[in-house]
């Protein structure tokens, strides 16, 4: 006998039969001979869609069911067709609108062709909807175009000597209800306009604290997955279901928005985490990988089935450190009805790193401390190119035929015409402008970025006077010195690109070798992270500080100019890159070097400063591999005296962030500190800090790194290249160290201070060359900083593939430590 659950769900099948028709739907199963059946939707053989394709070659490809992997065994991945030049299909549009894309790859062998190693881009007359694209695994791609031509194109073009193929496609009309023509920004606050224009791409597709629910209960066959694999603090959130009292009132959210499985069920906060339902103050949060430099749509589904009354629960919407919703009131939006479907979209700025986060929190307001969300889509906007890809253009349709050719011929025609008429005027304003900029470097204008008198500074770069190091200023540079310096911006010239913008590599006129980080004019994110490097910078001098040259703010532009780092980041040493791997020790002193900047940072004022964006991307390494903070667009100055913390908005990079900070917006050093040991942890293992393509336990590496770390096996994840190369005792202190940085309450962590102290005596018992010398030893007591010296000859072979060498030492716990405070002793700032 079926279960109610079970009766739902059929019932609910019936509804998506007899819901939305389209007009246009064209379902194909590349490669196939005959029609497949795939639940309640008839997928047409390849030949049936023959009449739609041009291409030069015929070739149907097939694989033995048994090759496709369970998880993903539909019968639309056993057949493919291959193309081996630009080929196209051609599908008539009766009705113009929004369309879905739906593309699905599966690689295979057969015969001659290697469908794993294919590379290819996909197109239509408007958008490049994949541009250097190569399965690896099962793909699908789903995309949302406008399409207000007569018929719609998708073109598959190979790259050099490679293929394209396609498994199955998808041409499907969309409700013109679906996506309307506006949605809210909140950065700045505004409305985005025209969405009716934009191309989407499906990045996630998420059912909060319920079931996957699959394209057969959807009445526009989408595919929605859970949730649990996006929440970042999975312990501080809690599912609910309530399916059957969910209610569509007219006006508002339809079965075509999203189906009572979503809105029926949700993710909220669980209040039981914090000890006392009255006190909860944290986030649940959800992170998301997204491609830099890309805006994002996001549509929140919301129903209320938490609440036993209306107008009781208010609370916050966060994306990445962005108040979206404040004080968000349900119950005001749906007329007072409990569990009734609504939804809410958004349009991002552009992405400044790979990560994109929602967040929901309590509101002060609320009647009790509680959140929830339903349901999120978010999707890609193609960029001003029509492109989803990183490369804006790929190989030309085979069909644009001869009123392409003779554009590009007209278009060559003129603007050769065009060039022999104006070189005359270039080279003469060529001149002009080369002796301007000479002029121009050498007259550097100094600025007091505090508002006070300007002054100048002594320099190797202007005849000024000295002034103090700790004085709030720094160099004017002009617009055309910094074309100069980067030959106008070359792309070849660029060495990074983070959240403020691209960072060249440039040359001054005095030859001076120098980083120059280009912000965007129009992001007021950037100007405030502008402005603020500035004023910090201007302040700080220390060896292991990156340190700032100048500035340019001429023409809108926002250009930081900073001393050369030769090695460039730490991360780059660590993974991503054909770096040569470093050393135990050589890591281990770049540890060191970033440890003192911080705590110069922490105590080198009055006020202490925290830089609250630490991680290995913003440690860079000079020509000798000398560590050197840097990136202080995010630095805030730390709490006066007589305060414990700095209340205020969360932001830095997901992986590194404090998670007390995160839940309590509550800035302190010790909010450094947890990202420092985030860092550690990465120095040691060699690996992203988080990962979503590893098992789910290895996905957060602060995470995985303490479980070894409290079961005393932390040598089982350490980078390989370091097998057989650290000493226990000093893998022992390191991870200690690292331990203690990540305690879950700011109070239990160690200063930055104590945290150098402990490094650097990690790295003495790396040397294991310090004699004995009881006597200062009896003055200095080491207490639990004293080494324990584990016996690893006891440890099975079998039991790890790393191997450590054994120290020659029996017992360290006489070591003299002046070797240890003697650069302590040294340190600036301490």
């Amino acid at each position: 006998m079926m279960n109610s659950w079970s009766l739902f769900i059929l019932a609910l099948g019936f509804l998506c039969v007899s819901g939305f028709n389209p007009s246009d739907n064209y379902l194909i199963d590349c490669g196939s001979t005959k029609d497949t059946n795939v639940g309640n939707r008839v997928f047409v053989s390849d030949k049936s869609a023959s009449k739609f394709l041009s291409t030069s070659q015929d070739i149907l490809a097939d694989t033995p069911s048994n090759s496709v992997t369970k998880a993903n065994d539909s019968p639309l991945y056993q057949t493919a067709r291959i193309f081996t030049s630009t080929s196209s299909y051609k599908f008539p549009i009766s009705k113009s609108g929004r369309h879905w894309i739906r593309l699905y790859f599966y690689p295979f062998e057969y015969k001659t062709y290697d469908l794993s190693s294919a590379s290819f881009s996909v197109s239509t007359q408007q958008n490049v909807l994949l541009g250097n694209f190569s399965p690896k695994n099962v793909s699908f791609k789903e995309f949302s175009v406008n399409v207000t031509t007569r018929d719609l194109e998708i073109t598959f073009s190979p790259l050099a000597d490679s293929i394209a193929y396609i498994n199955a496609l998808e041409i499907v009309s969309v409700p013109d209800s679906l996506i309307t023509d506006d949605a809210s920004t909140f950065d700045p606050p505004g409305v985005f306009n025209d969405m009716y224009a934009q191309a989407l791409e499906t990045v996630a597709r998420v059912n909060m604290g319920g079931p996957a629910v699959s394209f057969e209960n959807d009445t526009l066959w989408r595919s929605w997955v859970p949730d649990k694999s996006y929440l970042i603090q999975p312990d501080f959130a809690k599912s609910l279901s309530k399916i059957g009292s969910v209610k569509y009132t007219p006006g508002g959210a339809t079965l075509d928005i999203a189906p009572p499985t979503v809105y029926g069920t949700c993710t909220k906060m669980n209040v039981d985490a914090s000890g006392n339902d009255a006190i909860a103050n944290f986030n649940v949060t959800w992170a998301f990988n997204v491609d830099r430099g890309f805006q994002y749509f996001i549509r929140l589904h919301l129903c209320d089935i938490v609440s036993t009354a209306a107008n009781q629960l208010l609370f916050n919407v966060y994306v990445d450190s962005s108040n979206a919703a404040s004080d968000f009131d349900l119950s005001s939006k749906v007329q007072g009805r409990l569990a009734t479907a609504y939804y809410m979209d958004f349009v991002t700025p552009p992405a400044n790193t790979n990560n994109l986060s929602i967040s929901i929190g309590p509101s002060s307001k609320s009647a009790y401390p509680d959140a929830f969300l339903n349901g999120l889509e978010l999707l890609k906007l193609n960029n001003t190119q029509g492109s989803f890809a990183d490369m804006a253009s790929v190989p030309p349709s085979t069909s644009s035929g001869s009123k392409n050719n003779i554009g590009v011929i007209v278009g060559v025609s003129v603007g050769v015409t065009l060039a022999l008429l104006m070189v005359g005027v270039l080279f003469c304003m060529h001149r002009r402008r080369k002796q301007e900029q000479l002029r121009l470097s050498k007259t550097w204008i100094p600025l007091s970025i505090g508002g006070g008198t300007s002054h100048t500074m002594g320099s190797k770069y202007s005849n000024g006077t000295t002034m103090s190091a700790a004085s709030n200023l720094s160099y004017r540079i002009p617009f055309a010195a910094m074309k100069e310096a980067t030959k106008n911006f070359d792309e070849s010239l660029v060495i990074g690109i983070g959240g403020f913008g691209k960072v060249f590599k440039g040359v001054l006129y005095d030859g001076t070798k120098v980083a120059v980080k280009r912000g965007n004019p129009s992001s007021q994110q950037g100007l405030r992270e502008f402005q603020t490097e500035i004023e910090m910078l201007s302040q700080f001098r220390h060896r292991h500080l990156v340190s700032l040259i100048g500035y340019c703010d001429e023409k809108n532009e926002m250009i930081l100019v900073y001393e050369y780092m030769e090695n460039g980041t730490l991360k780059s040493h660590l993974y991503g890159s054909d770096m040569p791997s470093m050393s135990w020790k050589q890591r281990l002193e770049i540890c060191i070097g970033a440890a003192r900047g911080l705590h110069y940072l922490h105590t080198g004022y009055a006020q202490a400063v925290i830089h609250r964006d630490v991680k290995s991307a913003n440690i860079l390494l000079d020509e000798n591999l000398m560590a050197k903070v840097a990136d202080f667009g995010l630095s805030k100055a730390g709490p006066e005296l007589d305060q414990t913390h700095v209340s205020t908005a969360v932001k830095g990079s997901f992986g590194y962030l404090d998670p007390e900070y995160f839940r309590r917006q509550q800035l302190t050093e010790k909010s450094d500190v947890y990202s420092f040991g985030v860092v550690l942890f990465e120095v040691l293992c060699a690996r992203p800090v988080i990962d979503p393509s590893l098992p789910r336990e290895m996905v957060n590496l602060a995470e995985w790194a303490m479980k070894w770390q409290k079961k005393g096996q932390l040598e089982q994840i350490i980078d390989r290249n370091l097998a057989g190369k650290i000493r226990p005792d000093s893998l022992r202190k390191f991870g200690e160290t690292a331990e203690k940085c990540l305690a879950d309450y700011g109070v239990d962590r160690p200063s930055m201070g104590d945290v150098l102290w402990n490094l650097e005596y990690a790295l003495q018992l790396q040397e294991a060359v310090i004699q004995v010398d009881p006597e200062e030893n009896s003055a200095i007591q080491i207490g639990e900083l004293s080494p324990q010296v584990n016996d690893f000859s006891r440890v099975d072979a079998n039991a790890s593939a790393v191997q450590f060498v054994a120290s020659n030492l029996d017992d360290l716990s006489g070591v003299s430590m002046s070797k240890v405070f003697s650069q302590l002793v040294k340190s600036e700032g301490r």
